[in-house]
């Protein structure tokens, strides 16, 4: 903290307590506590159950977990993909080259996603790709919103590389090809590795789009969890929604440790 007095840090924890508390902590407890509620009439729920768990992970429930799991590891390395190559390029464009390529990049989050979900419906209905109906395209809707986050994140990266690394390695007679994979790749690791963490995250939780996309038998958690809700099943909405958090933050934290030992390769 950069406040030195005692009573300075005192109020600030107190401030973060309580706007973190009622806008972060609080509904995220709600949901814990509504996934093991038999009934919630009161204050607080009663009859604790762990019914709900039993739902959501077993059967269509496990198999929508894996779903989300997979979309979202497809959806990441796709945009990873494109977005470092994307931001390897820009770095050697003009200003006038690097703003209209970071506004293309940007363009799928500065619209609602429901609109990339429709457009994706549209341009892949017909010939001559017809990808409708198929869980490709539902990996590829999320790999549209989610590679401008890859984009920027790498993009940041690139500009913090010291050019002394590059021409150290040309000035010794190593190739284009091999600078890229053997100096810049492994310089610009760990913002990679973060940049995959966030698109995965963002895309577990992606819902408008993914409801105009998905075809019956590729159904992802969060659908899932917006049909129980929508029914009235808001407990297992609840246990359904703890599962994605709790899927989510165990791949977040794998690829936390990975990004930390290639901070300190």
């Amino acid at each position: 903290m950069l406040v030195h007095s005692r009573k300075g840090r005192w109020a600030l924890w107190a401030v973060f307590a309580v706007l973190f508390l009622p806008v972060f902590a609080l509904p995220l407890a709600v949901i814990v506590m509504a996934s093991f509620a038999g009934h919630w009439s009161g204050a607080f729920p009663s009859a604790f159950t762990g019914e709900h768990y039993e739902a959501a992970t077993r059967g269509e429930s496990l198999d929508a977990l894996t779903t989300s799991l997979l979309t979202a590891l497809g959806a990441s390395l796709g945009a990873l993909a494109a977005g470092t190559w994307a931001a390897l390029a820009a770095s050697r464009l003009g200003k006038g080259g690097k703003r209209v390529l970071d506004a293309l990049f940007m363009l799928p989050v500065a619209v609602p996603s429901v609109v990339v979900g429709l457009a994706l419906l549209v341009a892949f209905s017909k010939p001559p790709v017809i990808l409708n109906g198929t869980s490709t395209l539902v990996v590829l809707a999320h790999a549209v919103l989610v590679t401008a986050f890859a984009y920027q994140s790498v993009s940041a990266a690139v500009r913090r590389l010291d050019p002394a690394y590059e021409q150290a390695a040309a000035s010794l007679g190593a190739r284009p090809a091999y600078v890229l994979w053997r100096v810049k790749l492994p310089l610009l690791l760990p913002s990679l590795t973060a940049a995959a963490g966030l698109c995965f995250a963002l895309s577990m939780g992606e819902l408008s789009a993914t409801v105009m996309l998905y075809p019956p038998d590729w159904t992802p958690l969060p659908v899932r969890i917006y049909a129980a809700t929508d029914r009235g099943a808001a407990f297992t909405g609840a246990a359904l929604a703890v599962v994605l958090m709790a899927a989510t933050l165990l791949v977040l934290f794998a690829v936390s440790r990975v990004r930390t030992r290639a901070s300190y390769r």
